[in-house]
């Protein structure tokens, strides 16, 4: 009968009892993973040593700074890490761009926007456009009127004009009005009739017309109001009348007396017995 071992087993094998129960692949994934862990802390360690021997237990870490990505997340950043990304970043000087300034027609300076440029493409500063004289809005009705313009000549006409809309400041409730610039409204004048002598006698031909179509129907009104006076004087005589008859003539041939009305030529005829 042999003899029982009751002494302890060692260390190498209980060790090596639990890894034998591991297969080969897990025992090379433990293995990788703790490469990796050991390759992590060595660059942690060369990255961010510390300055001076082992930190201060005591010292309290002031909390990461979130800085905001710019793409929808925050990022989380100490103040240190900060500063040098801040020391490193050089910004790049932008290119240095040129203005053109335009050329005011009325004056002759400069100036870079203005009314008349932006609502009718008006080289012409403000403070020229305060001479309404020469750069004043007039109403599309008084334009028609004035220059004789039809609606087309706005609308259709290439290029049409520019307006700017505002309300009526005889009554708001009333429709909007249309202004335009009264300079460019002149110059479609003149595309239309020409020169100014034509456009003058258009002026004076369509006032003989209408002077014609007043007098027409001022004498139309008088003819009806004399009719009308006319009508209110007769009166047709509804009395008895009262016949003045005349001498008394003898028919041979019939027999018969007649004698006549002097006032109505009435004939009254009879016989004597």
């Amino acid at each position: 009968m042999s003899a029982v071992d009751d002494s302890p087993p060692s260390p190498d094998s209980q060790e090596s009892e639990p890894n034998s129960k591991l297969t080969k692949a897990q025992l090379a994934r433990i293995e990788r993973n703790r490469q990796r862990a050991l390759l992590l802390r060595q660059t942690r360690l060369q990255s961010r040593p510390y300055p001076e021997g082992k930190p201060d237990k005591h010292k309290v870490k002031a909390p990461p700074r979130e800085i905001d990505s710019g793409g929808g997340f925050f990022i989380e950043e100490d103040d240190e890490a900060l500063q040098n990304v801040h020391k490193n970043i050089v910004h790049p000087e932008g290119p240095v761009l040129a203005v053109d300034n335009l050329v005011c027609d009325g004056c002759g300076k400069e100036f870079i926007e203005s009314f008349l440029l932006q609502y009718f493409d008006v080289t012409v500063c403000d403070v020229c456009r305060q001479d309404e004289d020469k750069y004043g809005l007039i109403t599309k009705t008084d334009a028609k009127k004035r220059f004789l313009l039809k609606d087309c000549d706005f609308d259709k006409r290439e290029p049409p004009l520019k307006f700017i809309i505002r309300k009526n400041p005889h009554n708001p409730r009333w429709g909007d009005m249309k202004l335009y610039l009264e300079t460019q409204v002149s110059a479609r004048a003149m595309e239309v009739w020409g020169d100014e002598e034509t456009l003058e006698e258009q002026h004076e031909k369509r006032g003989q017309n209408r002077e014609k179509s007043k007098q027409k129907k001022f004498d139309k009104r008088v003819k009806e109001l004399r009719m009308a006076v006319r009508s209110s004087l007769w009166r047709k005589d509804s009395g008895s009348h009262e016949h003045e008859f005349g001498e008394e003539t003898y028919d041979e041939d019939e027999d018969m007396y007649s004698k006549t009305c002097t006032s109505c030529g009435h004939v009254m005829t009879y016989e004597k017995m």
